[in-house]
Parts: C-alpha cells; structure tokens; sequence
C-alpha cells in the first residue's frame, strides 16, 4: 500500500499522533480519580468511630458478604451453565424459546424483585391468599413465613442475575468445535458424561467470566440487602456517610469492598492461567439431542424455572399492582421522574459513548503498552461497586468545591454534572468494550487507506470510520441507557436535591411499605430494559452489530 509514497509522506503517516494519546491520557487520568481518592482515604489514619465498626460491624458484613458470593454464585453457576446446555445442545419443546427468553431476568433490577417477592409472599400476599382459597381449613390462618431472611436474598440475586452466566457460556458453546462434543457422543459416552467430561472444562473461562459479573453485581447492590435487613459493605457505606456523617469509615469500608472485587478478579484470571481456545475449525451443530419424555419435561422445568422466578413472576405482581395504583400516581410527577430518568441515561449513554470513541481511537492507532496501560484503568471503574465510586466521587467534588471554587461550596456537589461523571467511571467499560469490537470489524485498511490519500487521523474518524460503527456506538449507548436507567446505590448518594428517579423513588415508595404505589415506576424501568435486550437480541442474531 505504500508503493510510491514519498519519504514525508511515509513518515507522517507512521508518526504517532500525541495530541489523541495525550487526550486519552488525560480522560483516563479523571476517570481514575474517585478510585484514586479512595485508595488514598484508606491510607490515612482512622476516625474515632472506625474502631467502633470494625469491632462490632465488620464481621456482620464481611460474614454475609461471604455467604451471598458463595450462595450466589454456586446457584448462578448450576442454572446459567445448565440452561445454556440445554438449549444449545439439546432439541425438547420451547428450546428455541427459551434461547433467547432465558435473558429476560436481566431486565429486573435485584432490589425490585426483591420487594416484589416479599409483597407476594406476605401474609396479605397473592400467595397466602391462593393458599387459603385452595384449602378451606386455612381460611382464617396465616402462614408464618419469615422470607426476610439472607437465603432468600441468595435465591432472588441468582434468578435475576444467573443470565450472566448463561450468556457467556451459551456463546462459547456454538462457537466451540463441534466436533470435540460429537466425537465424545460417537465413543458412546452418555449426555452426562459429555457434558461434566467436555463441555464444562470447554466452557470453563466463560463460567469463570459470568460468574465474577454476577458476584460485582451482587456487591454493588444496595436495595435488595437493606430491604430484607442484611448488612453488607454497601449498607454499611450509607449508614457511615448518611447516619453517623463519617467520611473516614464511608472510604474505608469502600476500600475493604474494592479489595474483596479485586480479590475476585485476580481469582477469575488466575483459574484461567495461560489456557487460550481456538475457534479453528469451530463449527456449530447441525444434530443437537432429541430428549423426550421426563427428559424433555425436565429441560422444560429447569429453564422455566428461573425465567418464572426471576422475570415472569416479578412483572406479573407489578402489573397487578400498578393496575390498582396507576390512578393515582401516573401523573406530572411521574412524568417528570420519567423525564429524569431518561434524560440521565440518555445523557451518560451519548457521553460514555463519545469518550470511549477517544479511548478505543487512541488505543487503535498507538498500540503502545502505555495506551493500552491507560484503556484498561479506565475499564476498572466497572468492577467497582457503585457507592463506592459515588463516595469517590463525592469526596473529590467537595474538595475542588472548597478549594478551586471556595465562593461557590456545592457548585458541584450534589448536581447533575456529579452524578453524570459517576455513571461515567461505572460504565465506561459498557460503552468501550462495544466502540473497540466496531473498531476491530472495520479493520485497518479503511484507516490506512483515507490516511494515504491525506486525511488528518480526526477528518478519518469522522468522515470513514464513524459512519461505519453506527451499530456498533448505538449499541453501546443503549446499554449504558438501561444500566443508568436501573442504577440505584450510586444515584442515591449522588442525586440533586429534590431530583429523583424512577428507580431512586420505586425504592423509597417500597421502603415505606407502599408496594403497589412503586409498582408504575418500577414496571417502566423493567420494561424499557426488556424491548433494548429484545432489539439487541434480534440485532445481534442478524450480525448487524457485535
């Protein structure tokens, strides 16, 4: 391609532009700076109040913490693995149903399947009163049902978050050599032993990957564990900034929690060593298993049981209360929540995805270790647990508040401007992870080739290649939508005064014990998340964006 050009022409065209890696730089720089503040809170000295916490508090916390990742994530790991074998190895009726149905639980946020749940179960609940219809004996008892407890918080975060899990593993199963499964069926080897002999160990790195999504998505939760009353690290932040008014303890039980996700992430790369899996020859399969009989009723039962669980149960009951309170509360307020929420998410959404453009561009045209280096901090913003990340935050706002602007003392704290950096550092990695895949599908030839006949790197990005990533930045900017949209923890700490959410006030209506008064707010969040995961689906089986 470079036959012909001249000696300056060559040498412009292979030196790096700095100004683009600088400008990298710098966002990554702000990017990292509530993660920085943290980090550096926890080396000073302790308040008064910390030792107070950590001896009575802290082993409540790091306890229950323990046993939600443990519970969580054997119970996720059974159902998202399990179901993705099933419907892509196996052939029983509404396989291709639930292929596509099985992610749906996505769409509901932990903490509103939570008090759902419990409103259902409770003793004026659709459940009690289905069973004192169905015995008459029962007509004028209760059942003490004590479902506050840590075990059903286990049960509600895996029905909800188990699609994780069965994403990861579903892909990497009809990307994998089919040949390996059919060889081991053609040896005679029965279904079983096909699957914990091959597919488990071939699907191993995406178990691994799934899983620690659903555990920094279980420490990032706030409003499932206080609704049922389990303290946590992330309860534990709000009580030390909003009760006791300790900044100290806020910072240091974040710290704590960004070492427990650190912690997990070392241990999910760790287990996969130096294994790396070929698509050579991959092929996917033509013949799947014809099960039959209880066989098929089984596959049947086991996928239906988390969709009905954490999805299908979940939308009915606040169908059914929105139905009885809609009157009353489908109103300006509730427009105007409606106007937050989306206005939020659509903000963060163009914002993460016009900086991830910057960072994936950088990264794309000085493949240095440096730039490189650069884009994976600002990725890390992902696995770090939305309060903190908001407590970061705040803490710096209120220093430049005190110090750069010290006429103005919360020109920033507690604004828009706050809360929009917030959701930028928590899903920066949503939004580069889909610009970088766009990137990699146009390859460099489109790049080099406007370069040659004399575009400056900024005319090539906006006259060639932004054009062609149109799937790939809307894609990226309807995910962080709906991650803004259902964000609760970090909008909480972060919001104006007077602003809320239609997840901030779904929360604070269930709070009160008024449940069918949250249903309209919460039932908007859910069901805008689920037409974006039916359209990315129908968009992503066509191969239009990746």
């Amino acid at each position: 391609m470079a036959v012909g050009l001249s000696a300056a022409r060559l040498t412009r065209l292979r030196a790096v532009p700095w100004r683009w890696v600088g400008l990298a730089l710098a966002l990554v720089a702000v990017l990292a700076v509530p993660i920085v503040v943290i980090g550096a809170g926890v080396l000073r000295p302790a308040g008064p109040s910390w030792d107070h916490v950590a001896g009575t508090l802290l082993p409540a916390y790091v306890g229950n913490t323990v046993i939600l990742v443990l519970g969580v994530g054997v119970l996720a790991l059974v159902l998202g693995v399990g179901a993705a074998w099933l419907v892509t190895m196996t052939r029983f009726p509404g396989h291709r149903f639930f292929s596509w149905a099985l992610v749906l639980p996505l769409a509901v946020p932990a903490y509103m399947a939570a008090y759902t749940w419990a409103g259902m179960l409770d003793v004026t609940g659709p459940v009690q009163r289905l069973v004192r219809t169905v015995v008459p004996g029962m007509s004028d008892a209760f059942l003490q049902w004590n479902v506050m407890r840590i075990e059903a918080v286990v049960v509600i975060f895996a029905v909800v978050l188990y699609p994780y899990v069965f994403l990861l593993s579903r892909t990497l199963l009809e990307r994998r050599s089919g040949s390996v499964l059919e060889s081991a069926r053609l040896l005679g080897r029965s279904g079983w032993s096909v699957f914990f002999r091959v597919g488990v160990p071939l699907v191993r790195p995406a178990m691994a990957g799934g899983v620690a999504l659903v555990l920094m998505e279980v420490l990032n939760d706030y409003g499932a564990v206080k609704y049922y009353g389990v303290p946590t690290f992330t309860t534990g932040i709000f009580r030390a900034w909003f009760t006791l008014g300790d900044v100290d303890t806020a910072i240091r039980l974040s710290g704590i929690l960004m070492l427990i996700v650190l912690v997990l992430l070392v241990l999910e790369r760790w287990q996969r060593g130096d294994a790396r899996y070929s698509d050579a020859g991959a092929s996917r399969f033509t013949a799947r298993y014809p099960l039959r009989g209880w066989r098929a009723a089984g596959a049947v039962a086991f996928c239906a049981t988390p969709l009905v669980l954490g999805f299908a149960l979940p939308v009915a009951q606040l169908l059914a209360w929105s139905g009885r309170s809609a009157g009353t509360v489908v109103d300006a307020g509730f427009l105007v929540l409606s106007l937050n929420s989306f206005g939020l998410a659509a903000a963060a959404g163009g914002l993460a995805v016009a900086v991830a453009v910057v960072l994936a561009y950088a990264a794309r045209i000085e493949r240095g270790r440096l730039t490189a280096a650069a884009t994976k901090l600002a990725l890390l913003g992902y696995s770090v647990p939305g309060a903190v990340i908001a407590v970061g935050v705040l803490v710096a706002v209120l220093a430049l508040d005190r110090t750069v602007l010290p006429g103005a003392a919360t020109l920033l704290t507690a604004t828009v401007l706050a809360l929009l950096f917030a959701y930028l550092v928590r899903f920066m990695a949503v939004a580069f992870l889909s610009v970088e895949s766009g990137f990699e599908r146009v390859g460099e030839s489109v790049r080099m080739a406007s370069r040659t006949a004399g575009a400056s790197p900024l005319r090539t990005l906006a006259r060639v290649e932004l054009p062609l990533l149109k799937g790939a930045l809307g894609a990226a900017g309807i995910l962080v939508f709906v991650d803004v949209l259902k964000e609760l923890p970090l909008t909480l700490i972060l919001r104006p005064f007077n602003f809320d959410t239609l997840a901030t006030r779904a929360f604070q209506l269930a709070t009160d014990e008024q449940l069918a008064a949250s249903a309209p707010s919460a039932l908007m969040v859910i069901l805008t998340a689920t037409a974006v995961l039916v359209v990315l689906h129908r968009v992503l089986a066509n191969g239009e964006t990746g």
